[in-house]
């Protein structure tokens, strides 16, 4: 495989605990956070929900994903997820009792580990690929 400007990008590493890690902490993100708002404003805490669940569905990395509705580099699909897990322990932290916030942390840290390949093959330009199909020549 190469990107857009020929260079040879390895293919997609194999990241199934990975993403099921991620998915464990996205779903804690999903459900900590909306409750660590909701005292202060159920306005906030409906708008965390959308935000965290539409933001990684609206904006993804083509290659990443199979269904791509506005791609986007892989940097940004890093950033997604740094946003999830940071929302995951710091809504934890708040929200629930340290024994709980404590196992959601040390979640997510074994999550940075694990996405390690991922992050990489991100970043080193695989999925910048963002057409399906030949380049349209002007006429």
């Amino acid at each position: 495989m190469s990107d857009t400007a020929g260079n040879t990008v390895s293919a997609r590493p194999d990241d199934r605990t990975a993403s099921a890690l991620r998915f464990a902490v996205e779903l804690v993100a999903w459900v900590a956070t909306p409750w660590a708002l909701a005292d202060r404003s159920w306005l906030l805490a409906a708008l965390s929900v959308v935000l965290l669940i539409g933001l990684p569905t609206v904006f993804s990395t083509p290659g990443d994903k199979a269904s791509v509705i506005i791609a986007v580099p892989g940097w940004v699909t890093i950033l997604l997820v740094l946003l999830q897990l940071a929302a995951a322990v710091t809504s934890s932290w708040l929200a629930w009792p340290t024994w709980a916030a404590v196992l959601v942390t040390l979640m997510a840290l074994t999550s940075l580990v694990t996405e390690r390949r991922r992050w990489k093959w991100l970043l080193a330009g695989a999925p910048s690929n963002t057409h399906n199909g030949p380049a349209r020549q002007a006429p």
